[in-house]
């Protein structure tokens, strides 16, 4: 079976193949010649995931899947949320998100974030949503130097390291994007 996953991160495309079961071949936007930039303008990270997943199957008629991941901090009101990628800018800098994150908790003692995932799949002209959380807090300083987006300021809970220090098959399997990876997997066990 062959899904399209609507990236064009090829880190997120080697992070999610390394997830599904070979029967499940991964192709990304770029595999099939998706050039436009799809608007995530919805105001949930369930919606701005439907509106990729949707936009593929209009647009290219695949049997596809989209994510949106938000990192939510408490202290910040649920902040960057659905605005991670953006939070500093339109550019989308991974840095300078963590930089301006940091600088908003300096004087914070409540670092407790969650990690929140939601994959949206288009299959058959269904779709269905498969969520995934993990908790933990952030550091005071970035750490470690693998992953991406907030993984070197984020540390799930119980492990001493980040997501950034950790080996791809831990963060795998205990962070929010494998959780709903899982069950996404699972569902798809169950339909073939």
């Amino acid at each position: 079976m062959t899904l399209v996953f609507a990236t064009h991160n090829p880190n997120k495309l080697k992070e999610l193949q390394a997830l599904v079961p070979d029967f499940i071949q991964l192709k990304s936007l770029t595999d099939i010649g998706c050039t436009e930039e799809i608007i995530e303008d919805a105001p949930t990270i369930e919606g701005n995931a439907l509106l990729k997943a949707r936009f593929i199957k209009q647009k290219y008629n695949l049997d596809c899947f989209a994510d949106d991941t938000g990192l939510e901090v408490a202290a910040l009101n649920g902040e960057p949320g659905v605005y991670s990628a953006r939070y500093a800018g339109e550019q989308k800098n991974a840095d300078d998100n963590m930089k301006k994150l940091l600088k908003a908790l300096q004087d914070t003692r409540n670092r407790k974030a969650r990690f929140k995932t939601v994959i949206a799949l288009s299959l058959n002209n269904k779709e269905y949503t498969f969520e995934g959380i993990c908790n933990g807090a952030i550091t005071e300083e970035k750490m470690g130097d693998s992953g991406f987006g907030y993984d070197p300021i984020f540390r799930p809970e119980t492990y001493w390291e980040t997501f950034a220090e950790m080996p791809l098959a831990l963060k795998n399997s205990i962070g929010h994007r494998g959780k709903a990876v899982q069950k996404l997997v699972d569902f798809l066990k169950e339909k073939l």
